[in-house]
Parts: structure tokens; C-alpha cells; sequence
């Protein structure tokens, strides 16, 4: 079992920071600036918030190096290359045991007779698993789960309370699958006809890669045909929509409430902010970034950064967003050298 308790020196060792101040200083937990006690450890990541740190009382706090040659007032400052991810590390320190679950099948489960299961396997109470579905060995699958049929299942994955993935979809190994998560929903497949509105059958799957995470109450619809395909280390976070035979890619980032329409390519690498909507059929290239809120209609090249509705760069969009203040002080010159000109006009006659 870890200690609970450090001193800033053994922090700085573990995350490669250099100390400034009294290394000595035991540390007992983690909490924001304004909350830090004196055996408490905090962080700043930016210069802006420097008086903050100056006004905490925590014991000590892991800074950026552009805070390097600020007076540690009795604290112990640890200077770190990446303070986001030294104070996380940090974190795990002081965190709490994780949730143990035991390794059976607890009794309410209904698991079918011609089920996989494999070793080391946790199945919750009331979870469902249907005909023919395959878990691989060391996963957990939660209370209330309902795993489909023909479901396969990898190894090593955590799927938490009230998930549900349905027939025939596909999940590697190594995933974290959040409450409320639906895999495999129909597509929204509609065609309007003469006679009323008829359904388009759904008949592809949902494929997951390995080491993604699908964060609360996201729905990933299954493909009209073939797969809508999720790669590896995906991170999504809560209420996202993917829509039928969308592609993501690799460690793509996907933040709350992002909707993304039908067939669309999501490429390598690419961060899609809070409620960021994408077009169907079309292409976001490789690293590319999305601002929050932005509609984006049309492809876009690797490697931009787009904002607004419909999304451009922030070239275009900046010039566009200033646009009215320039006019109305233009209207201001105007209104002011038409008055001059008039007077001018008066006194010439």
C-alpha cells in the first residue's frame, strides 16, 4: 500500500522537478490554491495566476518554469516541464483505492448457456449477457449491463453500470466504456417517400479499438453497412453522439455534448472542443483543432485550428468577428468628417 505522506523533495524526485525552497516539507494530500493548508500540495501551469500562489498557504506547489525566479515564501516550489501532468501524477499519490470487483458471476446475472467468459472475469448483478457474446479474460463488466448477442468483448475492459452493447458490435482490450454508454443503436437512417417515411435497415456494427475511453451517456450508432469505427486510444467524453459509419481516428479527443453526423472522417490526433458539430461526409485531416461550439461544414486540412459557424481559421474568423466594431467606428469618422465638411462648406459661402 502507498504511503500517504511525502516530502516535497521525494515529490520532486518522482515527477523530475527541481526544488526551490525547503524540500523538507511534508505533504500529506492535494487541493487547488485557494483551498491548499500547509501540508497540502497545489500547482500553477500559468503566469497569470502567480499571485494566487503568493496569497495560498499550501506547503508546496508545483510550478511552470516561467515562475522559476519568483520568492518561495517559506514554500516549497517544484519547477516541472509539464505541471499538468507532474500534478496528476501527484494526485494518484493520495488517491483512494480504486473499486474492487470480485471475480465471479454474481448470482441475479443471466448469462447464456453458449456465452464466452473468460478467466478472471467480473459479471454485476442484474447484467445481461446475451447468446453467443465473448468477454475476454481479466474485464469487469458492471451492474445492469446488457451485453448483445454475438457481442465480442476484449481483454482487460471496465464497462461500468447501465451500459449497453448491442448484437454483433466489437470492443478490444483495455477499454473504459462509462455508465449509460449505448454501443450499437440503430443508425439514423430515414428516407421520406411518397407514402410516408421508410426506415433504412441498419445492418453494419460498431467496431471499438484498444486503450479508448467513452465517456457517460454517449450513444455510438452502428453502420448502415460495415463498421462505424472508433481506433485506438480515443478518449470521448460525456453526452457525444457518433453517428453511423463514422471513422475516428488514433488518439483523437472528443469533449462533451460534440455531435458528429453520418459517415464522416475523423483523422489522427484531432481535438474536437465541448459541443463542436461535424458534418456528414466529409474529412477532418490529422491533428487538426476544433474550438468549442464551432459548425464545421466543409473538410478541413491537417494541422488547422478552426473556429465559428461555419468553421474557418482564426485568421478569417477573427476578421470577421471585428468586423462590426471596425464599421461602426468607421461610420464614427465618416459621420465626423461629413459635419467638417459641412461647416466648411457653410463658412465658403
Amino acid at each position: 500500500m502507498n504511503k500517504k505522506s511525502y516530502t516535497g523533495s521525494e515529490i520532486a524526485e518522482l515527477v523530475k522537478g527541481e526544488v526551490i525552497g525547503d524540500g523538507s516539507v511534508v505533504i500529506e494530500g492535494v487541493a487547488s490554491l485557494k483551498d491548499a493548508n500547509a501540508s497540502q500540495l497545489s500547482f500553477v501551469g500559468n503566469r497569470k495566476y502567480q499571485n494566487q500562489m503568493h496569497e495560498s498557504t499550501a506547503g508546496a506547489v508545483l510550478i511552470c518554469k516561467d515562475l522559476r525566479d519568483e520568492p518561495h515564501n517559506g514554500k516549497c516550489l517544484i519547477v516541472c516541464d509539464n505541471v499538468d501532468l507532474s500534478f496528476s501524477t501527484v494526485i494518484g499519490l493520495f488517491a483512494p483505492a480504486p473499486a474492487v470487483y470480485p471475480r465471479e458471476i454474481h448470482d441475479t446475472a443471466a448469462v447464456a448457456e453458449n456465452a464466452r467468459i473468460g478467466n478472471n472475469v467480473h459479471i454485476g448483478a442484474n447484467a445481461i449477457i446475451d447468446a453467443g457474446a465473448e468477454i475476454g479474460d481479466n474485464s469487469v463488466v458492471c451492474a445492469g449491463c446488457y451485453i448483445g448477442q454475438d457481442v465480442r468483448i476484449g481483454t482487460g475492459n471496465l464497462i461500468y453500470p447501465n451500459v449497453t452493447i448491442l448484437h454483433r458490435c466489437v470492443l478490444g482490450n483495455n477499454n473504459i466504456i462509462h455508465s449509460g454508454v449505448v454501443i450499437g443503436a440503430d443508425g439514423f437512417g430515414f428516407l421520406p417517400t411518397p407514402t410516408g417515411i421508410v426506415k433504412v435497415p441498419q445492418t453494419g456494427i460498431v467496431r471499438i479499438g484498444n486503450n479508448v475511453e467513452i465517456g457517460a451517456n454517449t450513444t455510438v450508432d452502428r453502420a448502415r453497412f460495415g463498421e462505424t469505427w472508433i481506433k485506438d486510444n480515443v478518449k470521448i467524453d460525456d453526452q457525444v453522439m457518433v453517428a453511423h459509419n463514422v471513422v475516428i481516428g488514433e488518439n483523437t479527443i472528443l469533449v462533451a455534448q460534440c455531435g458528429i453526423a453520418g459517415s464522416a472522417e475523423i483523422g489522427r490526433g484531432v481535438i474536437l472542443a465541448a459541443k463542436v458539430g461535424i458534418n456528414g461526409h466529409i474529412h477532418i485531416g490529422d491533428g487538426v483543432q476544433v474550438a468549442g461550439t464551432s459548425g464545421v461544414v466543409k473538410s478541413v486540412e491537417p494541422g488547422k485550428i478552426v473556429m465559428g459557424t461555419p468553421a474557418e481559421g482564426q485568421r478569417e474568423f477573427m476578421a470577421r468577428y471585428t468586423l462590426p466594431g471596425r464599421f461602426e467606428k468607421l461610420q464614427g469618422k465618416v459621420a465626423k468628417l461629413t459635419a467638417e465638411l459641412e461647416e466648411l462648406k457653410s463658412k465658403l459661402q
